[in-house]
Formats: C-alpha cells, structure tokens, sequence
C-alpha cells in the first residue's frame, strides 16, 4: 500500500514539474486581438482586384466599368464548413 501511494506520489510530482501546454494555449487565445480595422468603408469605391471565374478565365473589376454596374458581396466562411 505505502509502494503504490510512494508511486502515485511520485508520478503526481512529474506531472506537475513540467508545464502543460494547454495552459500556454489558453493564454494565447486571451491574448487575441479583434479584427483589424478594414480600409474599405461602406460606399467607397472598391479596389480594382482580379479573380478567376467558373470557366478559367481572368476576371477584373475594370472590366466592367461603365458597362455594368457590380455589387460586391462577401459572406464571411460560406461554403468552408466553418
């Protein structure tokens, strides 16, 4: 009885000898900062960009100035299961 109370005394002091990495972890996700401040604010004119399109092809923003009008939309992780 004292053997295995002796044993479970000394795994008791290994475990809390060391640090847990947990614990650092916690504190980096109380450290967190909000989002940055975004450059863009609603109804400034957006900056010219470039995406590729369903089909392959090199879409840009000044593409369709005076021929179209665009609205720009963005929901925040759509279709990324998040």
């Amino acid at each position: 009885m004292r053997r295995r109370f002796a044993i479970f005394l000394g795994f008791l002091m290994l475990a809390t000898a060391f640090p847990r990495p947990w614990n650092g972890l916690r504190a980096q996700e109380e450290k967190k900062e909000g989002p940055p401040e975004p450059t863009v604010k609603v109804g400034d004119m957006a900056p010219d960009f470039e995406l590729t399109d369903q089909n392959g092809k090199k879409v840009a923003l000044h593409d369709f100035k005076g021929k179209k009008q665009v609205v720009l939309a963005f929901y925040i992780f759509a279709f990324t299961g998040g």
